[in-house]
């Protein structure tokens, strides 16, 4: 794919990103790492809300009153 962009391949395998995110976690939670282990939360979640602000920007919904999108 001549196209593909680091946000398009992100898109693309999302569920995937967050799936190893999330297993990286819980391994380092078994290894008595929990601040790691929130790193890697942290990431997945910043992933998740970025993409969900996307997807409400595409489907045309805005900020509700106050101005917060989320």
């Amino acid at each position: 794919m001549a196209d593909e962009t680091v946000g398009s391949l992100a898109r693309l395998y999302l569920g995937n990103i967050l799936f190893a995110l999330e297993r990286t976690a819980m391994s380092l939670d078994g290894e008595g790492k929990p601040a790691d282990a929130g790193f890697y939360r942290g990431i997945a979640r910043e992933l998740a809300e970025a993409h969900g602000r996307a997807l409400r920007a595409a489907s045309g919904e805005g900020a509700g009153p106050g101005g917060d999108a989320r």
